[in-house]
């Protein structure tokens, strides 16, 4: 299947991941900066900003990804992106920003409300997935109650009194546009980056297509939420880091899995079995854990963060394992 040596093989795979995920990380800073300070200019309420802005930019390159992988007749990376996205957000992202810092839990209704969606949005796509019901018309369904849920979050947004924040990067609007097209751009041209280079991976190791998504892009793809949690409890904006991850758990379902399909179903004989027997299983576990903690806890602090990353450190090599064990053809 690869018509050249190995370590030419190797030399591009690597290649090919690392500039995807340097432009979708850049690509991603620009294009969420740049938002931001349209959004403000024209006078969106911070709390939509935060909920749906940044979460949409932070899940743009899952997005691009995760479609343009589907196109190309790829699905398991399509599909593995999203959930091993979701599972990365939780014990990766949360787990280092809690080992760097404790991250305070503002209990609201809002918290509840967004934990609730999330919840169900997790359980729906595992129905559809175990039920082989990942079509167009499921796809069609994500997105509406995507934009519903948009539409609803700018609605209670904008009967809150909510302060600003300092999330302005840019000075004048003209600029803020050139760097949403360009970081846009990026995300493009990474993501074509990151899925050749993926495949080619996939096609080295023999492992499913599946087995790369849940991990090397998942990874990639989840390096601007972490970036966002870094800076965010840095400045004690502990709201933002809990806001991020549950829109972009949310956004990474309603959206990235409803646009996908939109383009094109996916019928689950496409998908690595593991998939279907462990890791969507996995992340409804891990989701279920992550709304309880943020529900009765008070802070997430270093124990807890160091137990998030070793327990995502041993879902990766169980999925290694996992994959090695049966290669798809």
């Amino acid at each position: 299947m690869i018509e050249f040596p190995l370590y030419e093989a190797l030399f591009f795979a690597a290649g090919a991941l690392t500039l995807g995920i340097l432009m979708l990380v850049r690509g991603g800073s620009w294009m969420i900066d740049a938002a931001v300070y349209i959004a403000r200019h024209f006078g969106i309420p911070p709390l939509i900003i935060g909920f749906t802005i940044v979460a949409f930019g932070t899940s743009l390159p899952e997005l691009v990804v995760s479609v343009n992988a589907n196109l190309t007749g790829l699905p398991g990376i399509a599909i593995g992106n999203v959930v091993g996205s979701n599972i990365a957000n939780m014990l990766l992202v949360i787990g280092m920003t809690a080992f760097v810092a404790t991250i305070v839990i503002e209990k609201s209704p809002e918290l509840r409300r967004d934990l609730g969606v999330m919840l169900l949005a997790t359980f729906a796509f595992m129905g559809l997935m175990v039920t082989d019901h990942l079509t167009r018309v499921a796809g069609m369904g994500l997105v509406i109650v995507l934009v519903s849920y948009t539409f609803w979050q700018y609605w209670t947004a904008t009967h809150d009194e909510h302060g600003g924040d300092d999330y302005v990067r840019f000075r004048s609007l003209p600029y803020s546009f050139i760097f949403l097209i360009a970081g846009l751009l990026l995300i493009v041209l990474g993501a074509e980056f990151l899925v050749r280079g993926a495949k080619l991976s996939a096609e080295i190791i023999g492992v499913p297509d599946a087995v790369i998504g849940l991990t090397v892009i998942a990874l990639g793809t989840s390096l601007p939420e972490l970036t966002t949690c870094l800076i965010a409890v840095a400045k004690k904006q502990h709201g933002i880091v809990i806001g991020n991850i549950i829109g972009s758990n949310v956004f990474n379902i309603l959206m990235i899995v409803g646009f996908s399909t939109l383009a094109k179903s996916i019928p689950s004989t496409m998908l690595a079995p593991q998939l279907l027997s462990t890791d969507i299983w996995v992340l409804g576990g891990i989701s279920v854990i992550f709304a309880t903690l943020l529900l009765f806890a008070k802070r997430l602090g270093r124990l807890t963060g160091m137990l998030f990353l070793c327990a995502y450190l041993g879902y990766i090599i169980s999925v290694y394992i996992l994959g090695l064990s049966s290669p798809q053809g």
